[in-house]
């Protein structure tokens, strides 16, 4: 339940380091705020990498007001609704302050703005705002600032396990962690060297995994991520893994497709192909930088994405499951 909104991950790295740690893994932290985990290959050429961004979308204050109230943007996909009206966290420099997420009474006539919410318009983070009720002085002591990134409460982060499934806020980037710590305890002496990147502020135009693969000479990337269902995508719930072959910023490498299809199948687990359009992963935007020669996308059916999400759990268990299988037959 670590905050970890972009380019503020300061929580979440202080636990994967104790977690890396304890495992004896080598890692360090590169300037972009990355977190690399290194299981050193059989022979060091054709290194491969396997991202699973850290940061989570949520919000970044634009102004604060005199009796405490905080004007709010977006800070990645998010939108206020999706949170609803509640308790939220102020990432400050000095102290964690919270407040609610308010949108206003709903007894008004249309002589009040929030009438237009009750009528069929949406919440905008323009028309929402974050009550505090504290001076200017108390937050400013606080270190709340122009900047200063806002999640959702960390309490309303708990996840909730529906039968075999699991649902929480911030699943995107927690479930596929997850993930790299799984493979970073089970991957021993690969034939190929594995980079497992916990990757920086994606949320916000996947600058970790550019930077990580800008300087590193890699074979492949392969992004783990979630993947939306919806009816505009021949997607089903259930324990299938996703391979992407296109989305928003490109295409995928078909033979890496192909390998990693190979991999699910010698571990007998069923996977699902999709084109996705709204969406995009450090390893598509990697490639269309061309900073890798090729890349792919592994993910799991999500519902919500963004929002509260759920998952099944035997999916997420699945990408596990394959990864293990393709870094052991490089």
């Amino acid at each position: 339940m670590c905050h970890s909104p972009s380019g503020a991950e300061q929580e979440i790295n202080a636990y994967l380091s104790d977690l890396l740690t304890n495992l004896g893994v080598n890692y360090w932290q590169d300037e972009a705020d990355n977190i690399i985990a290194c299981i050193p290959g059989k022979q060091d050429a054709g290194a491969i990498a396997i991202t699973a961004h850290k940061d989570e979308i949520g919000g970044i204050v634009k102004s604060l007001e005199p009796d405490g109230r905080i004007s709010v943007r977006r800070l990645g996909g998010s939108f206020p609704w999706v949170y609803g009206e509640g308790v939220v966290d102020f990432l400050g420099d000095h102290h964690t302050i919270s407040g609610i997420l308010s949108f206003g009474s709903r007894h008004v006539s249309h002589e009040s703005a929030q009438k237009d919410q009750q009528v069929g318009n949406a919440v905008t983070w323009e028309t929402a705002w974050v009550e505090t009720k504290l001076s200017l002085e108390a937050l400013t002591d606080a270190g709340i600032r122009p900047g200063t990134r806002m999640v959702v409460g960390k309490h309303r982060k708990r996840p909730c396990r529906l039968s075999n499934h699991i649902a929480s806020y911030t699943l995107d980037n927690k479930a596929s962690i997850a993930i790299l710590l799984t493979l970073a305890e089970r991957l021993h002496s690969p034939p190929k060297t594995i980079y497992l990147v916990f990757s920086a502020k994606e949320e916000v135009g996947a600058v970790g995994a550019l930077y990580f693969s800008h300087r590193h000479q890699l074979e492949a990337l392969i992004a783990l991520e979630i993947c939306p269902l919806s009816e505009e995508y021949p997607i089903s719930d259930g324990v299938a893994p996703v391979l992407l072959s296109q989305d928003k910023y490109g295409l995928y490498d078909e033979d890496l497709n192909r390998q990693l299809a190979w991999a699910a199948s010698e571990k007998q687990v069923p996977l699902q192909r999709a084109v996705l359009s709204s969406f995009g992963s450090d390893g598509s935007i990697a490639m269309t930088f061309g900073h890798v020669p090729r890349a792919a996308c592994l993910s799991f059916p999500t519902q919500n994405t963004h929002g509260y999400e759920i998952a099944h759990l035997g999916a997420i268990a699945h990408c596990i499951d394959i990864l293990e299988q393709y870094c052991n037959d490089l």
